[in-house]
């Protein structure tokens, strides 16, 4: 079988024979919702993909979709000119990469429909080029507009730059209404929807699918959908592994699964994990290698939001869909960039609760922020390497990992000598060191603030700050959080530290007992 990894054009995968997810019956259900419709989805989860299967169509491609769910439906084929603007590939970081990148994607389409010089800045053009491909063809034109957000996610960091980059596309898409004579479909896909920041304000008749049962696995995978069509990679890659079926598919289940995008939909594969896992014949973290979320990593640690708040959090549908340059709130562009999924969803309240979709994003994730904090932590070369910190809890050495941590926390910078810094990084480190790792554990007299097991180890974690070691070792045997593991046959360590913290003086203190 051909796994078309990272293939976005739908033309070359049906012609050259690569597995194709058939979700051609979408195109229907879209041409029935309206004129001026808008997806968010996360980074490589098919939606370049579904653009290019819908300008294939409205090109009257018939012959490509042969054998697919469209070509037995009762649809119009007749071929439509199609303005597809994808913006993607840029460095945005570029002052001028946004203007770059629009003036690129302009210009190829007045080759083919004519330009007038008279109208020179992007929404101009774009207002021409509409018309006069309308003009050219006698047809109402179809708009595709791929990763529209990617020139604010890029330069989220930078208030300047993104705010010029939001008047541009503002001023670019605010052209759709007024040219919608001549427009018969659009369709805009993009990671976040900004609509605190007013991009979307000129278009007040866009609608917003992404919430929508209806469109719940109009992109990704479901398991009926993985069996159906890659059940031959799975048991390959089982036998690869010297286990059964059910075996291999319950670990890529754990690793690649769990998105969900509405609260009575189905929850969903990561198709571009999936398929780099079926390729390769191993089971990693792909989505991460393909591109790493620093942008939400520098915001948390910015926000100094402690890591374990972050799974399990409740917000409202409104918070959901709008995301904004200033949020306090990391939790919905967490949830549109794909790294929070709905868990659950509370129909008194109208709540949502999110949490990590599967372990694939949550290591990631966690490895992500710990290296915004700490850049030493994934150097192999430096003492703070973070498989340094992993072997020493593996084999039973608390005391060198105390160590370890106390010296690197002293050589963070100045700015980041705090409370949450302080819990942040030891709380990953931690994490990321044990499987599993639980955060504020609640027991029958209180909580403790950490529990690490590794190996056929066990750590139980007391922080305070400014306060004693002491006082933190008290807590840990005043409210029995060892009590627990009274008859389990694994070492347990028992670890107080408190963070010193005054104009001079900043270290770690710590005591450990067996």
């Amino acid at each position: 079988m051909r796994y078309p990894v990272g293939m976005q054009t739908f033309s070359k995968i049906i012609k050259e024979g690569y597995v194709y997810v058939d979700k051609t019956s979408y195109i229907k259900t879209l041409l029935d919702q309206g004129q001026f419709i808008f997806l968010s989805r996360p980074r490589r989860f098919g939606k370049s993909l579904l653009l290019s299967t819908l300008e294939a169509y409205f090109e009257g491609r018939r012959e490509l979709f042969k054998g697919l769910a469209a070509d037995s439906m009762d649809l119009d084929w007749t071929p439509r000119p199609v303005l597809h603007f994808d913006f993607n590939a840029e460095n945005y970081s570029l002052d001028d990469g946004l203007e770059h990148r629009l003036d690129t994607l302009l210009s190829g389409l007045e080759n083919k429909y004519g330009q007038d010089s008279r109208f020179t800045t992007p929404s101009q053009r774009f207002s021409y080029l509409i018309e006069a491909a309308y003009r050219q063809t006698g047809r109402e034109v179809v708009i595709l507009i791929d990763e529209y957000d990617k020139p604010l996610l890029d330069i989220e960091h930078n208030k300047d730059l993104f705010e010029k980059n939001q008047r541009i596309l503002k001023s670019f898409f605010g052209n759709l209404k007024s040219m919608d004579r001549y427009i018969r479909f659009a369709f805009i896909t993009g990671v976040a929807r900004f609509s605190k920041v007013s991009i979307f304000s000129d278009l007040n008749n866009l609608d917003d699918i992404s919430l929508e049962d209806a469109y719940a696995d109009i992109c990704g995978w479901s398991e009926e959908e993985l069996l159906r069509y890659f059940r031959h990679g799975i048991q390959r890659l089982a036998e690869k592994r010297k286990e059964d079926f059910d075996t291999t598919l319950k670990e890529l289940r754990d690793y690649y699964d769990g998105y969900l995008f509405t609260e009575e939909g189905t929850r969903l594969y990561n198709p571009y994990s999936m398929l780099k896992a079926l390729k390769k014949m191993r089971i990693d973290p792909y989505w991460f290698d393909s591109g790493t979320p620093t942008f939400l990593a520098r915001r948390i640690k910015r926000q100094g939001t402690f890591p374990p708040d972050i799974n399990g959090k409740k917000c409202d549908r409104e918070a959901l869909q709008a995301v904004g340059l200033n949020d306090r709130n990391p939790l919905p562009l967490m949830f549109q960039t794909g790294y929070l999924t709905i868990y659950d969803y509370d129909t008194d309240t109208g709540l949502y609760e999110l949490r990590f979709p599967n372990r694939e994003v949550e290591k990631g994730f966690y490895q992500q922020l710990l290296k915004v904090y700490v850049p030493d932590t994934t150097d192999p070369f430096s003492p703070f390497d973070f498989t340094l910190f992993k072997t020493d809890l593996a084999e039973g050495r608390p005391e060198d990992f105390m160590k370890r941590l106390a010296t690197m926390l002293k050589g963070l910078p100045y700015e980041d000598h705090k409370e949450s810094t302080y819990r942040a990084v030891t709380f990953l480190i931690a994490v990321l060191s044990g499987t599993p790792a639980l955060a504020e554990r609640h027991g029958y007299r209180g909580r403790s603030d950490l529990e690490v097991f590794a190996g056929r180890n066990i750590y139980i974690f007391e922080f305070k700050y400014n306060k004693s070691v002491r006082e933190a070792m008290d807590q840990i045997h005043s409210r029995d959080y060892a009590g627990r593991y009274a008859m389990d046959s694994r070492q347990v360590y028992l670890i107080g530290a408190n963070f010193i913290e005054d104009a001079d003086n900043r270290r770690l203190e710590y005591e450990i007992e067996a």
